[in-house]
């Protein structure tokens, strides 16, 4: 495999208007709330490194997300939690339940914007008496209306809907409510680093040298931002690690929970920010500038940037938070800091991809409230706009309202069909790395699609849709995998094996190093193996969309869930029924699905087509994508495979490209391997009536 580029460094990498990472930056974020985990997990060895790296020692590189020698530091930690069955021990609870339940124990509440509100069960109080009345108690407990879940802001108190059920059981025994649990070691170890390096660091206006903090400002981009206002957010500088230093402050008693650094690497003229956390980056929360909302804010500006947060403030006074993970994910947790504001507006970036997130997340936090700031070149991010002398808040009153009607006129959908004109290649979706061909055909993995895939039994389709899944992951996209026909402890060791591009069996010395990183890809494992019925698979989507903002799904494959209950049904009409239900999902949450599918029973030596697939009709038709991995047996020695691009609904164009196999990697890419020749076909007769050359696909064919 290639050696990794330096740009492609873990967490974050943010720019100007020509960053190292593309347009769409690469925002490697993901993890959300953590749940209980099904299936254990090795804790990581790495935990620990950043506190010597960082107090005096050598500074190291982030470490790569794409495949290159270990031994790197680790930097973002993303917890692939194993998402439990709904069939398991946290049964799903309705928002309708959770209210009959509220009123049945005389427990006052009003409704908020994602949350229920509700006097805490964790503050003080005769423990005998149920919660005191709305007049005399301040309502600081927050249930999710969508999981059930808890956060009390008071006492930091937290758990599910089960955990507070219990909670009140025990109040009217007169038994006090659970205390908080003391922090787990390493969150424990973790504050410790965090207040040594702190400690450390030192306010950016305060260094001897004029110059070092004119110069250190410039290379951060931040020479316009004052330093009342550095001041006012707490950022530090640590000189050891050229790093700046964001706290995060327990809204609680103001205790020091966690820090974020942000470093500056420059490859020529381009530029990339690179972020470190701790604790790790699943257990970091920190809504950055929360300390300074007053209780009677009404209005506040969400930015994906502690630095565009800066920026926004200064410019405008307005309230402004920078989410701890960008535009990647909005974890469900975080939502009851946000209930008191009547309007918020998100502002989290300045491409495609961040305009999506912002659309996903308004979601969560009600449309009616949100408003969002259209990415472009007259909107740029906040820290850019300042810097280029925009009117900020002219932006901010710009901003569209993210709710709309059933039924619109082509003047409100104007600036999102010029944004699209404007943005081709961002519109194209996300480039495989792996796969250059197939970003030819294809132009790009896009969300709200359903692709189909299908290949004979044997040719290797999850091999090869794990790496295709792999690729993107390893680019930022949160993925969840379905796998019904291989447990994921296999799966795993297939993907682990792809990631690090070599067998490690005989390495065993380099597991935990490649482990520790493949451990920071957002990805994530649905725990079903077998038959599932169709609902169950849907709910636990539903979930993962709403815990960890899932934008790629991988269902592998569609045959398991046409279980037992579709006996008495017919087969097609039941698979038109999956089919449709994916399509509806996909739609609606604005995620791309990859549905495998098996083909018919045909003869061995006839290529597949599109009316091979198995079923009827309506796979290929609801399919935004159909490939198809052929595999052409040969009587002298193995056969020779290659992918074929049968149906593309973004522009059209379909063809085919040969594929290599590296057993020792378990890799189909053609990274590092010798150029591959691309042919585009009109339709698929093409390729069935005329058979391609020996050692070749022929020349090129433009459509």
């Amino acid at each position: 495999m290639a050696a990794p580029s330096p740009a492609t460094s873990t967490g974050t990498a943010r720019g100007g208007r020509t960053s190292v990472s593309g347009p769409a930056r690469k925002c490697r974020r993901g993890g959300g709330v953590r749940m209980a985990a099904v299936v254990p997990l090795r804790p990581c060895r790495a935990a620990g490194r950043l506190l010597p790296l960082l107090c005096g020692g050598t500074r190291s590189k982030g470490a790569s997300l794409s495949p290159g020698p270990p031994g790197r530091l680790t930097q973002r930690r993303y917890k692939k939690d194993v998402l439990p069955s709904p069939e398991g021990p946290v049964p799903s609870v309705s928002i309708t339940e959770i209210r009959q339940y509220l009123r049945a124990q005389g427990i006052p509440f009003h409704d908020g914007y994602s949350c229920l509100h509700t006097p805490s069960l964790f503050t003080n109080g005769r423990e005998d008496q149920p919660p005191a009345p709305a007049a005399s108690a301040p309502y600081t407990l927050f249930i999710d209306k969508t999981t059930g879940s808890f956060l009390c802001t008071a006492t930091l108190a937290e758990g599910t809907w089960q955990d507070f059920q219990a909670n009140v059981e025990l109040r009217h025994r007169g038994v006090p409510p659970a205390s908080s649990e003391e922090p787990e070691e390493n969150t424990r170890r973790a504050r410790e680093d965090a207040r040594c390096i702190w400690d450390r660091a030192l306010p950016l206006w305060e260094l001897l040298d004029e110059d070092e903090t004119n110069k250190t400002k410039e290379m951060f981009g931040i020479s316009l931002v004052t330093d009342a206002t550095l001041k006012r957010f707490g950022v530090r500088y640590l000189r050891t690690a050229k790093s700046l230093v964001f706290p995060w402050f327990s809204p609680r008693d103001a205790t020091l929970k966690g820090l974020k650094l942000v470093r500056v690497e420059k490859k020529g003229d381009a530029t990339a920010y690179v972020e470190e956390t701790l604790p790790r980056f699943d257990s970091y929360r920190n809504l950055f500038g929360l300390p300074l909302i007053g209780r009677r804010d009404t209005e506040l500006v969400l930015t994906g940037w502690e630095l565009d947060a800066l920026a926004l403030h200064q410019a405008t006074g307005v309230a402004s938070l920078a989410l701890p993970r960008g535009a990647t994910c909005l974890p469900p947790a975080l939502l009851p800091y946000l209930e008191q504001f009547k309007r918020i507006t998100l502002w989290l970036g300045e491409d495609l991809r961040s305009w999506e997130a912002a659309k996903l997340f308004a979601r969560k936090l009600s449309l009616k409230r949100c408003s969002l700031v259209r990415p472009g070149d007259l909107q740029p991010r906040p820290l850019e706009a300042l810097n280029q002398g925009l009117n900020l808040t002219k932006i901010l009153r710009a901003a569209l309202p993210a709710s709309h009607k059933s039924i619109v006129s082509f003047r409100q959908l104007r600036e999102e069909v010029f944004g699209e004109l404007v943005n081709t290649e961002q519109v194209a979706g996300i480039k495989w790395a792996r796969f250059p061909e197939l970003n030819k055909l294809l132009k790009g993995h896009r969300r709200g699609e359903l692709t189909i895939f299908t290949g004979p039994t044997g040719s290797g389709k999850t091999t090869f849709i794990s790496e295709y899944a792999l690729d993107l992951c390893m680019q930022g996209v949160c993925t969840l995998w379905g796998s019904f026909e291989i447990n994921n402890v296999r799966l795993a060791k297939i993907m682990l094996t792809q990631f690090a591009a070599q067998r490690l069996e005989d390495q065993l010395e380099l597991y935990d190093e490649w482990a520790d990183r493949f451990e920071d890809l957002p990805l994530y494992f649905m725990t079903f193996h077998g038959q599932q019925n169709i609902k169950t698979v849907i709910d636990t989507m539903q979930h993962a969309v709403y815990m960890y903002d899932i934008t790629h799904v991988v269902v592998d494959n569609l045959q398991f869930m046409m279980g037992h209950e579709h006996l008495s049904v017919d087969r097609l009409a039941a698979q038109d029924y999956i089919v449709g239900a994916f399509r509806k999902f996909a739609t609606d949450n604005t995620c791309h699905i990859t549905l495998v599918i098996h083909p018919r029973k045909e003869d061995d030596e006839k290529e597949l087509q599109t009316a091979s697939i198995f079923g009827s009709a309506k796979a290929s038709q609801e399919a935004d994508n159909v490939l198809i991995l052929q595999d052409r047996k040969l009587v002298t020695g193995p056969g020779k495979r290659y992918l074929q691009v049968s149906k593309n609904r973004f522009d059209g164009d379909v063809g085919v490209f040969p594929l290599e196999f590296s057993k020792a990697s378990l890799t189909f890419s053609s990274v590092g391997k010798s150029k591959v020749k691309l042919k585009k076909m009109k339709e698929e007769k093409a390729l069935l009536a005329k058979k391609a050359p020996e050692g070749g696909l022929g020349a090129s064919k433009k459509l």
